[in-house]
């Protein structure tokens, strides 16, 4: 499998301006928010708060934000109405594209993602038809002084379905996402180290596409990076 195609906005870029590390910050805090709303405000028996809050970490956000987003989530700060969506679209070139976000105002944010697509060769389709494209996987990110054959005979070993070297020398591996939290559990408890574990959408094949519609496809994840709601990009271009 090659690296899938998939634009993360939270960055961990510690060097981050102040205004992109705000929009970082409340990212993040809107993940802490649904998850603890999700599964209980405790990351020992919630995996997906856990995570959330890796990443916080991991961006260096103030454990003030963290607490307070995490009794968002509980109910103990009533604040606000957060609700996740999953948007499909086709983008430059007819590429496949998913935007999955956090909202607290439904309509501002449909007409906002609308208007970015419109302005960028894009345009939503209706639930489902995009969708079939994809299929749901648990990735990590992971490093190890071991070398490279035998890190990936040992991913392999603990039930990694695929994996993927990336240029910057991490290994990307791939698991069911009912496997996800055992498997990286397993590789830090043998000394490897885990960046990232998540819940992607990958997709099914990933398509090739001419410079132009490539540089229209970047242009178009960029605009969608700034828009406060969405968290995540995936699409199928190769690359």
């Amino acid at each position: 499998m090659s690296g899938h195609s998939h634009a993360r906005t939270v960055k961990h870029d510690k060097d981050l301006a102040a205004s992109q590390r705000s929009k970082v910050f409340s990212k993040l805090a809107a993940e802490i928010t649904v998850a603890a709303k999700q599964g209980g405000g405790n990351p020992g028996t919630n995996p997906r708060l856990r995570t959330a809050m890796d990443r916080a970490k991991s961006a260096n956000m103030p454990s003030d934000n963290v607490e307070r987003a995490v009794k968002k989530g509980t109910g103990e700060d009533q604040t606000g109405n957060l609700e996740e969506f999953l948007l499909e679209a086709y983008g430059p070139g007819g590429i496949a594209v998913l935007i999955s976000g956090i909202t607290d105002n439904k309509n501002r944010m449909l007409g906002d993602i609308k208007q970015i697509l419109s302005k960028n060769q894009g345009k939503m389709v209706e639930g489902g038809a995009v969708r079939w494209l994809f299929e749901q996987k648990g990735v990590m990110a992971v490093k190890s002084p071991l070398p490279k054959d035998e890190l990936e005979m040992k991913v392999i070993e603990e039930g990694a379905e695929d994996l993927y070297w990336r240029e910057d020398g991490m290994l990307d591996v791939y698991t069911k996402p009912t496997e996800l939290e055992k498997i990286k559990n397993s590789l830090r408890a043998s000394g490897v180290s885990v960046e990232e574990a998540v819940i992607d959408w990958v997709p099914k094949e990933e398509v090739i596409a001419n410079q132009k519609s490539i540089d229209a496809a970047q242009k178009l994840f960029d605009e969608l990076d700034e828009n406060d709601a969405v968290q995540n990009i995936y699409s199928n271009l190769k690359g």
